[in-house]
């Protein structure tokens, strides 16, 4: 139900996306660079749930990460772009969400000051376009803080003519799925 787009560019670095086959909506987008001695570096997981550390690997640890710490991710719509911080428990009142425009990003500010958070619009900053404050709304609901920043006309443009351009492409693997063994 996923078509797995990969992209490599000129200066180096990589992208991998996910989209929804029967909407056509993104699922998931990751970026990675090369490392200082050339080698494939670690994946950065800008759209979607990020990725868990191998569980295997740090059963022997003694110390980890709380599972109630808060986690923030972003998982966009057709129309917005949408970030999800779970495990918030304070009331809708206590959350203040307010744009910086100088340094291109948004804030989350509690008035309990038990939670703060910057983060960046990179599709924003891509394409150059200034934030608009009045495009920023927020709920929250089932311990969930929901952000919502409405998508500009020329990003729902750009990821319109993306999505003609990704139905042109051929898959690479689009036989019936079956493994030939011998």
């Amino acid at each position: 139900g996923k078509r797995k787009i990969h992209y490599l560019f000129e200066d180096g670095k990589e992208m991998a996306e996910e989209y929804d086959v029967k909407t056509g909506q993104l699922v998931s987008r990751k970026w990675r660079e090369k490392n200082t001695l050339g080698g494939s570096g670690k994946w950065q997981v800008e759209v979607g749930e990020p990725t868990s550390p191998l569980l295997g690997a740090l059963e022997s640890e003694l110390i980890k990460e709380s599972s109630s710490n808060p986690v923030f991710m972003r998982k966009d719509t057709l129309t917005s772009f949408q970030w999800r911080i779970r495990n918030l428990p304070y009331p809708k009142e206590v959350y203040s969400i307010s744009v910086e425009k100088e340094q291109r990003c948004c804030v989350i500010r509690t008035t309990n000051k038990k939670y703060y958070k910057k983060f960046s619009i990179p599709d924003l900053d891509r394409y150059q376009i200034p934030l608009d404050a009045a495009a920023l709304s927020f709920t929250h609901a089932n311990n969930t803080l929901i952000i919502t920043y409405q998508k500009p006309k020329e990003i729902l443009a750009a990821e319109e003519q993306v999505q003609k351009e990704l139905k042109k492409i051929k898959a690479a693997n689009s036989g019936d799925g079956d493994c030939k063994t011998q």
